[in-house]
């Protein structure tokens, strides 16, 4: 963005261009009029500005104010002009005249403030980023009920694809620009990289998002590789709200929100059921244990209204050489499915405190979080309440559950039941403490010490009672686990920046050193207890009749580190000319003794055309930046200090048995061993452009990128038990590839003294593609991926991950219709049509789950006091896989299981309609009206209270799409994405009324 602040001396009234005549004749006499001007530049507080540059302009002869403000510069002439910078603040132009002490204040520039970002271990103004960056700001952020910070950004970032259900306890997935890894174990490996306030590794879900001042998503690798083996997903900082200087702060906000389902799938009822029967000549339904009469809806039954709250209130101040704040959130989300509920207290506070003349500053900053989560089990609820019988009620006379165990079919347990007679109770405590000792010891040079410990600990508990379906005759089954983790970062850094005339260098020098220590508990399940009253408390009043019936966690404690150098440079020349080059060598414990240690470097540049002379003849042009910049990155999240060695322990699936009359544990290796396993690595290659027009009433960015990565991890690689102690193998295998293209437009179409319009469209594709996956050692043609079973399917996969295809490429039966009798057909390997299930050698590629464009476009109207807002996201291009639909499409068994409204035109005598094919591979493009927000903001005229602002939201409000499931939004994260699998828990449609308030 280009920027011009000129304050000058005014010239005098009745001034013409003829006194340009005196101006020469006086010139000999000001050339002589050498001389040195010294003084102090200070804030709007008259506080003191270290580091700002005072320069002659159009000359090399520049300085630097000092710590205390200071500065000295000679002069030339008495009309030289001097030109006062600072980041963040409104550049300030001065005739020398014949004055020898010039005392200046800035003024704070409210726009450059806010177009300042944050990169690694340092900010940056946006005029000066050379990489991909966006950066969005807390008034910018999604309103509703959030469960994790991230769903602020949903719609919002180019290239940044979130999904989520409607379930309080599920977080979002999240990819930046296209999935970069195949692995399987340890989930999270495709999310980016969270750093908190400058720490990295961080958890997002510390914190509340009404503590959060704003989020940078860094993109291509030339901005992420300053962080290693971690940032290969991208890298999002999240800064946290600070008071101003010179300010004190007092706020609250809170909501109310009510939640329904805002879509089901439309079951028969039980009427429908017995009539659908009888008109297709089928034996009745037996009667009373599969139709006692009732019409039964189970998703009304399981389902509810969800009411959830959220309150926060902070307070913070700066002032003189101190700022400080605290802030605490309460946070309850209901879920739509009964006895499914997050709560959250989520407590911070920080002080820094500056000493000798403001050149030491010492900072401490602490948050807790503490989140209760009941959970049912959803694998079964979800199923149930689709397929069980709507012909029977839920309880018997004595007010018992109503179970039949020895029906077959897809719904066999009573829903309610397993909704009221199994509980799930997780309790997370993460606390974060982190300490900061900043010492600038020359002008433009500080030293940066930081120290933080995250330590998570997780309690998860379970029982099914008596009555459970899921434990019949076991007297009640309880598992408990308590695990800690924790998380401990050492950095030590410096940064350099000094302007020298034209020249601006910056530059950054660091060691950090990381250790994770996790899986330091146990967990235990037992059965057998002479009644519920206890639940999961007390397991040492269990019964179990055998050894076996008591089972351990197969969880090992591992410590793993992490130590690393990095080194970055930037340098700006006359506000045109900008270069960065980074490198960072990390060394981890996970990876094999032989690639211990790995390099990654990195190297922008970028070009302010806007800020050429022949620019200004363009009076139309506001901002023109060229980019482009090429780097590498890793990816080792998810890995633990074994990843690379032969380990033993007891296998999966193994039990105790007698060894001489002593009970001992089946050990076995259960991981082997390989000294090179390295890390993945992304290279990225990424040409940008930023522009604006019309005073940036248009305004934008271009990305064009190409990345790149290499050594893919497979997890489970099948090996040969002849050559290896155990059956799968951890190792590097293949190379995957994203290409795409990145466009953000803003236009302000109306901006007037009371209304203002301010559109944002931002949109992307991506194209992905595995490259091999075949190595020297190892001939890979192919990984077949997601098992979603079904009757007669449970061997099946449904995706398959090879050479030349998209991760998510569905490989199914091709679906030909019906024949004469209306039995589905599909075509065979051959080209033949069979009526009778395929093969599954007979399954072909039809299509894949990734996208080909996501997009989002938010509107923002401003009235005097009122506003609304509003966003509309989707994606266009992908498929989604209904196997819930295929599932429940099954006429035959309609004497065992609920069928959908969609069976009615199917014939009863379709022994094949429940295959999954590509029949019931549809379209997952949408588009939603994500949420519509209108606000009205007060400012009482008193001293005491700033303001207060009522709003109203509504989220989720509709959606447009072809596909028949409950929501297109499914998974698009891990190796089995676009999968719709009786698992969807429902999403839902909110109304949310809210207040802030600021004193």
């Amino acid at each position: 963005m280009k920027n011009e602040y000129s304050i000058v001396c005014p010239a005098p009234a009745g001034w013409r261009p003829g006194a340009l005549g005196l101006g020469m004749l006086l010139a000999p006499t000001l050339a002589l009029a050498q001389q040195t001007i010294k003084g102090t530049v200070t804030d709007e507080r008259n506080a003191a500005l270290p580091g700002v540059t005072v320069r002659i302009k159009d000359s090399s002869v520049a300085t630097a104010t000092a710590n205390d403000g200071t500065y000295s510069l000679k002069t030339n002439s008495s009309a030289d002009v001097l030109v006062f910078s600072f980041v963040g603040s409104v550049t300030k132009e001065v005739i020398a005249g014949t004055q020898t002490t010039l005392n200046v204040t800035l003024l704070p520039n409210a726009q450059e403030l806010k177009d300042v970002v944050v990169i690694g271990y340092g900010t940056q103004s946006k005029k000066d980023v050379t990489g991909a960056v966006t950066s969005i700001k807390a008034d910018e952020f999604n309103p509703g009920v959030l469960t994790t910070p991230a769903e602020v950004l949903q719609g919002k970032v180019a290239g940044l694809n979130i999904t989520k259900s409607g379930d309080p306890n599920q977080r979002p997935s999240v990819v930046l620009r296209g999935p970069s890894t195949i692995r399987t174990l340890n989930g999270g490996v495709t999310e980016p990289f969270y750093v908190i306030d400058g720490v990295p590794g961080a958890s997002i879900d510390l914190l509340a998002p009404d503590d959060i001042a704003s989020i940078d998503v860094l993109k291509d690798a030339s901005a992420t590789a300053i962080y290693g083996t971690r940032a290969a997903n991208g890298v999002i900082i999240v800064t946290t709200r600070r008071a101003k200087a010179g300010q004190t702060r007092l706020t609250y906000s809170g909501y109310g929100a009510v939640a329904t389902v805002s879509k089901r799938i439309d079951m028969l009822s039980g009427d429908e059921l017995r009539q659908y029967l009888a008109t297709n000549n089928a034996r009745p339904l037996t009667k009373p244990t599969d139709d006692d009469g009732s019409n039964t809806n189970w998703q009304d039954l399981v389902e509810r209204t969800s009411y959830s709250t959220n309150h926060n209130v902070s307070f913070s101040g700066a002032a003189n050489a101190t700022d400080y704040g605290a802030s605490i959130n309460y946070f309850r989300n209901n879920g739509v499915l009964r006895r499914t509920s997050l709560e959250r207290v989520v407590t911070r506070g920080f002080i820094n405190q500056k000493f000798f003349d403001n050149h030491l500053k010492l900072g401490l900053n602490i948050i807790n979080s503490s989140t209760t989560s009941n959970d049912i089990p959803q694998t079964n609820v979800l199923q149930n309440m689709l397929f069980y019988l709507p012909t029977v009620s839920p309880y018997n006379a004595d007010g018992s559950y109503k179970e039949n165990y020895t029906r077959t079919g897809s719904g066999p347990l009573n829903p309610l039941s397993l909704v009221n007679n199994n509980t799930y109770v997780t309790k997370d405590n993460k606390t974060l403490l982190n300490g900061l000792v900043q010492l600038d010891v020359i002008t433009g040079l500080r030293l940066t010490l930081s120290g933080s410990s995250q330590r998570t600990q997780t309690n998860s508990n379970s029982y099914f009672n008596s009555q459970s379906g899921l434990a019949v005759n076991l007297g009640g089954v309880a598992r408990r686990a308590e695990y800690e983790n924790t998380n401990t970062v050492l950095e030590a850094y410096a940064n350099y920046d000094r302007a020298f005339g034209q020249h601006n260098v910056q530059l950054l020098g660091g060691y950090s050193y990381q250790q994770d220590r996790v899986n330091d508990g146990f967990g235990i399940t037992t059965q057998g207890f002479a009644n519920d009253a206890l639940g999961y408390n007390n397991l040492y009043l269990s019964n179990p009749s055998s050894l076996a019936q008591i089972a351990f966690d197969n969880n090992p404690i591992s410590t793993l580190r992490l130590a690393s150098q990095y080194a970055r440079a930037q340098y700006q020349y006359a506000d045109r000319y900008l270069a960065q080059v980074s490198l960072r060598r990390d060394g981890s414990s996970a990876f094999g003794v032989n690639n211990r240690y790995g390099y990654f470097p990195t190297a922008a540049l970028g070009w302010r055309i806007i800020a050429e002379p022949f620019m200004q003849s363009l009076p139309a042009v506001s901002d023109l930046k060229l980019r482009a910049g090429y780097g590498v990155s890793g990816n080792s999240q998810g890995f633990d200090a074994f990843s690379s060695v032969l380990i033993y322990g007891t296998p999966p699936g193994s039990s105790k048995y007698l060894n001489n009359g002593t009970i001992a544990n089946v050990v076995n290796a259960v991981r082997n061993e390989n000294p090179d396993l390295k890390w993945e690595s992304t290279a990225t290659t990424n040409i940008g452009v930023d522009f604006g027009f019309l005073k940036n009433r248009i305004s934008g960015s271009v990305d064009v990128y190409y990345k790149k990565t290499s050594d893919l991890i497979d997890d489970v690689l099948p090996v040969s038990s002849t050559e290896f102690q155990y059956t799968t193998y951890t190792a590097n295998v293949g190379s995957m590839s994203n290409r795409g293209i990145e466009v953000v437009l803003n236009v302000v179409p109306v901006q007037t003294g009371s209304f203002t319009w301010r559109s944002s469209v931002n949109f992307s594709h991506n194209t992905n593609r595995i490259e091999n996956l075949s190595t020297d050692r190892f001939t890979i043609p192919y990984i077949q991926t997601a098992q979603l079973g079904g009757k007669g399917q449970s061997g099946n996969y449904s995706q398959i991950v090879q050479p030349g295809s998209a991760l998510g490429t569905f490989k199914l039966w091709h679906y030909l219709g019906k024949n004469e009798a209306g039995v589905s057909t599909f075509q065979k390997a051959d080209g033949s049509v069979t009526a009778t299930q395929p093969l599954t050698t007979d399954m072909v590629e039809v299509g894949n789950a990734q996208p080909k464009l996501i997009y989002g476009w938010v509107n923002n109207f401003s009235y005097k006091a009122f506003d609304l807002n509003f966003l509309v996201r989707g994606v266009l291009g992908n498929k989604i896989l209904n196997a819930t639909l295929a599932g429940l499409n099954n006429p035959a068994d309609a004497r065992l299981q609920n069928i959908p409204r969609f069976t009615l035109g199917e014939s009863p005598n379709d022994i094949n309609a429940y295959l999954i094919s590509d029949r019931f591979l549809e379209s997952g493009s949408y588009l939603r009206l994500d949420n519509a927000t209108l606000g009205y903001t007060l400012r009482p005229s008193t001293q005491f209270v700033k303001s207060i602002r009522l709003y109203l939201t509504g989220s989720n409000l509709f959606v447009l799409t072809k596909y028949r499931g409950i929501d297109p939004e499914v998974n698009i994260g891990g190796l089995t994405p676009g999968i719709d699998n009786n698992n969807y828990y429902p999403k839902t449609r909110t109304f949310t009324l809210g207040l802030n308030a600021t004193f």
